[in-house]
């Protein structure tokens, strides 16, 4: 493995291959591998290889220990018109959330709107995976998942809540969709889970230790907290999230909810919020299409801060890495390169993964 040693390009095709074809390998039906191997590729093509495939040896470690169920009984608890409440049965976090995304948009066709609230959930990766799934269907989506407590509530240093990201996705007609994903930490913590794995400091102002001090070792931040976006406004977010992610459903919360690393002993039991808006219902869906064009056209036209070349929506970088890298490969660092050349070996899989890396 002396060949992984510095930051390469993967071809996008072979990462599909060869990520779905460990999944199933894991155990995994080849439906829910491709489910889960697209939500991993797709955080990678849009530029956030923290949910990307670095999470790919973390979830096969979940399966093997039998904490992630790989033929998950899927339960609704309770049903209305327009709301309904699953059990997960800890199944793949992707499969339950797209189950429970696509049954919102089945009901908000004939009930306007309609929300899910889950339990027994494992990590989804990426919110955003869900919400433009409803823009593409000309709904609003919204989507929201709490997470292990690694997050000190704003003044304390004790991690009490996640860093529950959340995500609004709204479709637009000569536009792409406007696509808002965000975790309610100053970043994802899995930023910080990919540098330790990297071996990579992380940058000022992310994290605390574990006395509250502020430090640049990805390790050090691991054992202490990470910090909430925008200081007190971050943590009540946060702390809303897991209100309607996990108190409402009957999920874990704060630090009822089990770790995803380093822990072979306990569920997640996440909680996840969806919701799906029929545009249909409020107005004529094409004449909503072209005003958000026109208030897009208006924002990007408006006058620019000092060295500021170009002001940009929500969604739109994202949007731009992933034309380019599905057009030139995704970036994968060496450490991420070892975990999946070990799994490969671990299953015995015929795939030459230097075959497919060229340099970045």
């Amino acid at each position: 493995m002396s060949q992984f040693n510095t930051d390469q390009r993967l071809k996008v095709e072979a990462a599909y291959q060869l990520v779905q074809r460990i999944f199933e390998a894991a155990g995994l039906p080849q439906t829910d591998a491709a489910i889960v191997t697209d939500n991993l590729v797709q955080a990678d093509l849009r530029g956030h290889s923290s949910h990307g495939i670095s999470r790919v040896r973390v979830y096969c470690n979940r399966i093997r220990d039998g904490l992630v169920a790989t033929a998950p009984e899927i339960t609704v608890i309770n049903e209305t018109p327009a709301a309904f409440h699953l059990d997960g049965g800890h199944g793949m976090g992707a499969v339950v959330a797209a189950k429970a995304m696509r049954m919102c948009m089945e009901k908000a066709r004939s009930s306007d709107i309609a929300m899910c609230s889950l339990r027994a959930g494992t990590h989804f990766g990426i919110a955003s995976y869900y919400t433009m799934q409803a823009a593409d269907k000309g709904m609003i989506g919204f989507a929201c998942s709490n997470a292990p407590a690694t997050m000190a509530p704003w003044g304390g240093i004790t991690p009490m809540l996640g860093t529950n990201p959340f995500s609004i996705s709204v479709p637009a007609g000569r536009h792409s969709p406007i696509v808002f994903d965000s975790s309610s930490s100053i970043v994802a913590r899995g930023k910080i889970n990919l540098a330790e794995i990297e071996n990579r400091p992380i940058p000022p102002g992310w994290a605390i230790d574990d006395k509250g001090q502020p430090t640049t070792n990805a390790t050090e931040a691991l054992k202490g907290s990470v910090l909430p976006f925008g200081e007190h406004k971050g943590y009540g977010i946060a702390l809303m999230i897991d209100i309607l992610a996990g108190i409402l459903s009957g999920a874990g919360y704060g630090p009822h909810i089990g770790p995803l690393w380093n822990n072979s002993e306990t569920h997640q039991n996440l909680g996840f919020f969806l919701l799906a808006i029929n545009i249909a219902a409020f107005r004529n869906e094409e004449d909503f299409k072209a005003e958000i064009d026109q208030m897009i056209d208006a924002i990007k036209a408006s006058k620019k801060a000092p060295n500021t070349d170009e002001i940009l929506i929500p969604g739109e970088i994202e949007f731009r890495n992933g034309q380019y890298n599905r057009k030139h490969g995704i970036v994968v660092g060496p450490g991420v390169q070892r975990d999946l050349e070990a799994l490969r070996c671990e299953f015995a899989l015929e795939f030459d993964l230097a075959a497919h890396l060229h340099a970045v």
